[in-house]
């Protein structure tokens, strides 16, 4: 590639760099613009003094990213002082008011969310100034809510995370429509209602897919599928991406070379379908990044100038974020310049080094999703630490069907005024769209479909690395001593990475298996300083609580062999009990929680299950041949903390009755113990908080429990677990496991009587473990209770 291609790239890192430390720190923003302009003054006057030269030239071109880096700084400092005063009036009071929707209305598990900007707001009697960004939750959508409307809501509002685009964050208690979108946005809408409408007949899980592919709508998406779409890596065709506008540039490319138009006139052509085209499938900020994105790529591409490609890239960057500085922490535009990038620079020759194991088309055809793959690989490391085994491969497939896909879903939503036309188009539109909802269920299905990864910047600076060194070995090698070093360097660290994966791959898939015994059915994880429990009856899986970090909880479950969870219970929102929610395997039946403040609501939303409920005493239901009632909190409980933390009870169905206290503190557990809802005696207790220091005594002496398990970290600060709860354990005949000592803990049933194996057991223990045994080392004075004793739920039942 011409070096004369990279000269705009110093402009687009800089303005990147200025970007994200701007929004982050909104106070510098006039200061890194007063820096970036002067110097972009001084180096301009250095040029214009030189003259005529190579070093004017350079000159000029540091100008030039001097003035990229002053603009998304200047328009921080434009757009902050009315945000900034929207957090003082709004954070944490009601806010009221018009807002105009301006993003895609997306479903979550407590109802809607969506992108708006004020029109007229207050926050009591202070006014919000028009145009302040927000981001809304609503628990109910109104007919007519699309984007280019204008609702009234009223609700408590709290401020969003430095650098998110929104200021504010509405938890909406009422919404009214107060005027429909209106002209084009109205149009739009009434087609993409149209194309979902003519889907419903179909089977799943294709027919959900064919509003993603053809304009973005994801509302058809569940779970299930959106979780086998990212395990192969295939999300990027959920919804509208740079390759859905790129197939429909080409389409108007082709058209308007097959009427005999010119270059000019194809450019025009293949910008105004573009143009529509972002119309139709809602102009929201993710879709026009997308759009800008694609349309450069396939300019460059069809017009064979990828030199200038990669100039109007860095140009599209600078442009995109003098507009919207906010783009600059969003991992979908550093997604999008990434794989736009590498389309550009990797792709032709690693095609190229490609052909020499493949023929030409397939080589080709294999670069594309491999260069993506390699570029954007430890991006997503950031989110999810983990490499994809099966995304290239699985792009491979999905590659012919992703075209077809949205060539006939956008023929079937335009065609939404003739029905009968629609509904055939559709249908045709299932075949492809069936096709790679299959390869996701396929790659799903698969063993070791995620490689286990460092998370944040180690991760991604070691897969920078490791990918670097794997791209060398697939480029055409070079003849000089200097690439005939690299290529070797290349080649041993390549080999090194792969043979640890394959020892992980082998310690995880077969090793861990064989020494964890199967016949469990309570199970302590070793998060750390927290709780997360398994309980599992009859294939259905219960989660309470996810413990302080994500990947902790992620690698217990795996080893549990746990892929969905059917009831996840919060006990409370302390960071050591819903930390690990990103860890949660989606999809999630049933969620419950404690009391709840806009913040924990939130967090909540971000599970994405199928049900909600706020848990209070007397509720109950059945997991698999289990039951399982909540005993605490009150339904009138509305504070949240430890003091609120759900206690639950679940028993039968080859589970042990066992008693979990989340955090309660000494004063609730007497209240718990007065309100009569305990039924002792137990075999399993999940001590409270811990093992702290404030227990009710009284408590544990009703609960009487075999075993007491108690989650918490080694060399804690808190001295947990303490002396005082461990001697009335022990006074009483309580066998105690603890995660800090004992690592995993399962419990089971055998012969009528409560089980233990412990990780870190003795040599005997250890030994039984590896052959899938257990040790019994529950006290032999009572059996486990068959699943009808003690009855079940006294009203509210819920089934999962």
């Amino acid at each position: 590639m011409d070096r004369r291609a990279w000269r705009l790239a110093p402009a687009g890192v800089l303005s990147w760099m200025v970007a994200a430390v701007a929004i982050t720190h909104s106070a510098a923003a006039p200061w890194l613009a007063l820096l970036c302009g002067g110097g972009a003054v001084a180096t301009a006057l250095t040029a214009v003094l030189i003259g005529r030269s190579g070093r004017a030239r350079m000159w000029a071109l540091v100008t030039l990213a001097l003035l990229m880096g002053a603009m998304p700084a200047m328009s921080v400092a434009v757009q902050d002082p009315p945000r900034a005063a929207a957090i003082e009036v709004g954070d944490g009071h009601q806010v009221g008011g018009e807002f105009s929707i301006v993003g895609k209305i997306e479903t979550t598990s407590l109802g809607y969310r969506t992108d708006a900007l004020t029109v007229s707001a207050s926050a009591g009697r202070e006014p919000v100034a028009a145009g302040v960004p927000v981001t809304v939750l609503m628990s109910e959508r109104p007919d007519g809510a699309e984007i280019g409307a204008v609702v009234r809501i009223d609700g408590g509002a709290f401020a969003a995370e430095p650098g998110d685009r929104a200021a504010l964050v509405v938890r909406a208690e009422r919404v009214e429509l107060v005027r429909a979108p209106e002209g084009v946005a109205a149009a739009s809408a009434w087609l993409r209602a149209r194309l979902a409408a003519s889907t419903e007949g179909l089977p799943a899980p294709g027919a959900g897919l064919i509003p993603g592919l053809a304009v973005g709508d994801t509302g058809g998406v569940d779970a299930e599928l959106e979780q086998q779409m990212r395990a192969a890596s295939l999300t990027h065709l959920t919804a509208v991406s740079g390759a859905n506008c790129a197939i429909v540039v080409g389409l108007a490319f082709l058209l308007a070379a097959r009427c005999g138009i010119g270059r000019t006139g194809r450019v025009i052509a293949g910008l105004s379908a573009l143009a529509g085209f972002v119309v139709l499938v809602t102009p929201e900020p993710s879709v026009v990044r997308a759009a800008t994105m694609s349309a450069i790529a396939m300019l460059a591409l069809l017009l064979g100038r990828r030199g200038s490609g990669l100039a109007l890239l860095a140009l599209a960057v600078c442009v995109l974020l003098a507009a919207d500085p906010w783009l600059a922490l969003s991992l979908g535009f550093a997604l999008s310049a990434a794989a736009t990038g590498a389309l550009l620079v990797l792709a032709p020759p690693l095609a190229r080094g490609l052909c020499r194991f493949l023929p030409a088309s397939l080589a080709l055809a294999l670069a594309v999703p491999l260069s993506a793959q390699l570029v954007c690989g430890p991006l997503i490391v950031l989110v999810s630490p983990g490499v994809a085994v099966y995304g290239v491969p699985a792009n491979l497939l999905a590659a012919p069907a992703a075209p077809a896909a949205t060539v006939l879903g956008l023929a079937a939503c335009l065609a939404g005024p003739v029905p009968v036309l629609q509904a055939g188009l559709s249908a045709l539109t299932w075949v492809p769209a069936a096709w790679i909802a299959g390869i996701a269920g396929a790659v799903d299905a698969l063993p070791a479909r995620t490689l286990p990864w460092a998370e944040g910047l180690p991760g991604l600076v070691g897969l920078v690395v490791v990918t670097a060194a794997g791209t060398v070995l697939l480029l055409p090698p070079g003849r000089t001593r200097v690439a005939r070093l690299g290529r070797a360097l290349s080649a041993v660290m390549t080999a090194s990475t792969a043979a640890a994966m394959v020892g992980i791959l082998v310690v995880d898939s077969v090793v861990v298996p064989l020494t964890t015994p199967q016949g469990w059915s309570v199970a302590m994880c070793d998060v750390g300083q927290g709780d997360a429990v398994v309980v599992r009856s009859a294939g259905a899986v219960m989660l309470v609580d996810t413990g302080p970090e994500p990947e902790a909880l992620a690698s217990c479950l795996a080893r549990l062999g746990i892929t969905r969870i059917d009831l996840l219970v919060l006990t409370h929102f302390d960071i050591d009990h819903v930390g690990g929610l990103d860890g949660v395997p989606a999809p999630v039946g049933l969620l419950m929680h404690g009391p709840a403040d806009e913040r924990d609501t939130a967090r909540v939303l971000a599970v994405g299950a199928r049900d909600v409920v706020a848990a209070a005493a007397e509720m109950g239901g059945v997991l698999g041949a289990a039951r399982w009632r909540i005993l605490w909190p009150s339904a009138d409980a509305v504070v949240p903390g430890n003091d609120a933390s759900i206690v639950v009870e679940v028993g039968g169905g080859g589970v042990p009755r066992t008693l979990m206290l989340g955090d309660l503190g000494a004063d609730a557990q007497r209240a718990l113990r007065a309100s009569g809802e305990l039924r002792g005696p137990y075999d399993v207790l999940k001590v409270a908080h811990h093992g702290s220091a404030d227990q009710d005594a009284g408590l544990q002496r009703q609960a009487a429990p075999a075993l007491a398990l108690i989650g918490v970290g080694a060399g804690n600060d808190y001295g947990h677990p303490r002396a005082e709860i461990l001697d009335i354990l022990s006074a009483q005949g309580t066998t105690v496991a603890r995660t800090d000592l004992d690592g995993l803990i399962l419990v089971g049933t055998s012969e009528g009587r409560t089980t233990l194996w412990r990780e870190r057991a003795d040599a005997a223990s250890a030994a039984l473990g590896r052959l899938g045994g257990w040790r019994s080392e529950s006290p032999p004075r009572r059996a486990v209770r068959s699943r009808s004793s003690r009855g079940g739920p006294r009203s509210r039942r819920r089934s999962c």
